[in-house]
């Protein structure tokens, strides 16, 4: 008797160690992917035909993370946006217009620069809207050489990201 008090005592033991009285509300920050959006914005002039626009992170974000921005080049219709993934150069009749950027887990900078003096063309540094995607590392290996990268829509449904929750940093 004494023997099978004690299977059923370990049996017992197990099944409690797979139980879990932790709230499914809990958010899993390192591996969410997230899209935020910098709307009509300038860039600031940085001498010579360098222009950029800079952003904190707030929270950081993780070491392993990684960051995609795409540019509003226009729309379609007014519900239907076309996003360019930067870095990206454009070919214009003044010159060539280079669009990249950098980051870090604190910040970002988008950058704009050309072969010509681009106030020639304000339409290209002036109310610009981009989007920040953060793709945890986690999540950063589905990256395959399969998913393009530069459609907007295919990395937002790779990673089902919830448009409708798009935070605007510049409000």
């Amino acid at each position: 008797m004494k023997k099978i008090t004690l299977i059923l005592a370990f049996i017992g033991m197990i099944t409690l160690q797979g139980c879990s009285t932790s709230n499914d509300d809990n958010v899993d920050n390192d591996t969410i992917s997230e899209v935020f959006e910098l709307k009509n914005i300038n860039f600031g002039f940085d001498g010579g035909n360098s222009y950029s626009i800079y952003q904190t992170l707030n929270p950081q974000i993780y070491p392993s993370d990684v960051i995609l921005i795409y540019r509003l080049s226009g729309t379609i219709d007014s519900s239907t946006p076309i996003w360019q993934l930067i870095p990206r150069t454009l070919y214009l009749n003044e010159g060539e217009l280079d669009y990249d950027f950098d980051f870090s887990q604190e910040d970002f900078t988008i950058y704009a620069g050309g072969t010509y003096d681009l106030t020639l063309t304000p339409n290209y540094i002036n109310n610009q809207t981009f989007r920040i995607v953060i793709i945890p590392g986690y999540l950063s290996n589905k990256m395959k050489s399969s998913l393009d990268l530069s459609d907007y829509n295919a990395v937002v449904n790779a990673f089902h990201i919830d448009q409708s929750n798009i935070k605007v940093l510049n409000k």
